[in-house]
């Protein structure tokens, strides 16, 4: 018998909170030799010890060395310089671009406008409560299970065999040519997307929805009373004052397509023209066994990600500081 799962268990229930508390109360009595404004200085970083040492085993040093790596070859023994990040701006790679820049402009674009569209019209109605329920849903099953889902509804069998998919067996009911969905290079990458948008547009609803109840109503009436019509006021009045929330979702949207890939592993594993940067990393690096390749397109996922967390970041402080 195995005994390894038992023993980490023991360990991450019992062994470390243990240390932990040992560490902490060790360091308080020695914190009593010290003079009390030395304990001032000293005691916070008693306390921030293990969580720095932890962050960085966790992130710190698995970044640093995938930056290393992404400098070697595929082995990661031999230095090559820039070479593997020349490879991923290849045309071999740059279809898999391609590919993440439409996930990039569509994906967020539809989740913020579905989103905004839906907290508006169920806003102060008697069956909200309904629609937010109907909307987050999806956000109850993880995104691989929703990639099963989807590709059983987007099944496809030939013209004139019983269709098992649900869209095609709609279409077969009005009469009109079963879609290949999944097989279809022109239209494969757009059915994953809409996968997307059906998983993230209740997140975009629920956030926007809040923001919308905060718009002070008092300007919203005078600008009904100056004669402007419902969408008038909601664009000129309304979105202004929810601009932030509409950057926070955007953002995290955008972020959220620049490293898919559970929906496009699932479905379609890149094929048919679907292949996506981060489900290229994983094929270079439990595949093809390339580790300087598989490292190169890492840091350039990390890159491509900070200048929109650090605006999302400021937004969000923004927003807490008002």
């Amino acid at each position: 018998m195995n005994s390894t799962p038992l023993f980490s268990l023991v360990a991450g229930v019992l062994v470390i909170p243990a240390l932990v508390l040992l560490w902490l109360a060790l360091g308080e009595r020695l914190l009593r030799l010290l003079p009390a404004r030395a304990q001032d200085r000293v005691r916070p970083w008693l306390w921030l010890a293990l969580p720095l040492l932890l962050g960085g085993t966790i992130l710190v040093y698995p970044l640093i060395q995938t930056l290393l790596m992404s400098f070697r070859n595929r082995s990661g023994e031999g230095f090559v310089g820039l070479d593997n990040y020349g490879w991923v701006l290849s045309e071999q790679v740059r279809p898999v671009l391609v590919n993440n820049l439409i996930w990039l402009i569509v994906l967020p674009v539809l989740t913020l406008a579905l989103g905004l569209v839906i907290a508006a019209l169920a806003d102060r109605v008697r069956y909200e409560w309904l629609v937010r329920t109907v909307m987050i849903l999806p956000m109850a099953i993880s995104f691989s299970a929703a990639a099963v889902i989807w590709r059983l509804m987007y099944a496809y069998q030939p013209a004139g065999a019983a269709q098992t998919g649900t869209l095609n067996g709609m279409l077969n009911q009005l009469g009109l040519e079963p879609i290949a969905f999944l097989s279809d290079p022109a239209l494969t990458t757009w059915a994953l997307i809409a996968v997307g948008v059906w998983m993230s547009t209740g997140t975009a609803m629920l956030m926007l929805s809040a923001a919308i109840k905060n718009v002070d109503a008092s300007t919203l009436e005078a600008a009904r009373l100056d004669g402007a019509g419902e969408l008038r006021a909601f664009w000129h009045i309304a979105v202004p004052q929810i601009a932030p929330t509409i950057i926070v979702v955007y953002t995290t949207q955008v972020i959220f397509a620049l490293k898919i890939f559970d929906i496009v592993y699932t479905m379609t594993n890149g094929a048919f023209d679907t292949n996506v940067i981060a489900n290229r990393m994983y094929a270079e690096l439990f595949q093809a066994r390339d580790y300087g390749h598989a490292s190169a397109i890492a840091v350039v996922l990390l890159i491509a990600a900070v200048p929109i967390i650090v605006v999302n970041v400021r937004q969000f402080r923004e927003e807490n500081a008002r």
